[in-house]
């Protein structure tokens, strides 16, 4: 896999039908993964953990996320999200996020989808996801 850059999109509940839409203008395959698949019983059941659109040379991937307006934009709407199974590399850019000042909105760990995960926000207000695959992580059963 290497180090990718994807991007990243929140959606207050409307994840599944925005991301069927983007399916509809860009083609390619589309996985959804909801709360209850990743067995997280605090969350809607049917609502999207995680989705992942596989199109022509890009990914755009999407989750709801219930703390966001359902209209306008919010601070985290759009992610910049490294996708990776470069431990060192990834665990590398968090780590000097984290250094040079960024805010940790999830530490760096090993997550019910079984790759270490991580978010910050930089100083700018950018949101940044580091996603690490493991072996018999999620990514690698939803590869192509």
């Amino acid at each position: 896999m290497s180090t990718i850059l994807v991007v990243y999109l929140s959606f207050a509940g409307a994840t599944r039908d925005a991301m069927t839409f983007y399916q509809s203008v860009f083609g390619g395959d589309l996985t959804i993964g909801t709360f209850a698949e990743f067995g997280m019983p605090d969350a809607p059941a049917d609502a999207v953990m995680h989705s992942e659109l596989r199109a022509d040379g890009f990914t755009v991937m999407g989750a709801d996320a219930f703390d966001e307006p359902a209209e306008g934009g919010g601070r985290n709407r759009v992610h910049a999200a490294f996708m990776s199974d470069e431990l060192d590399r990834v665990r590398g850019f968090y780590e000097r996020f984290v250094e040079r000042g960024s805010e940790v909105v999830q530490p760096l760990e090993k997550q019910v989808w079984g790759d270490l995960y991580g978010e910050i926000v930089d100083p700018w207000g950018v949101a940044w996801m580091f996603n690490i695959a493991v072996p018999g992580g999620w990514a690698e059963g939803n590869e192509d």
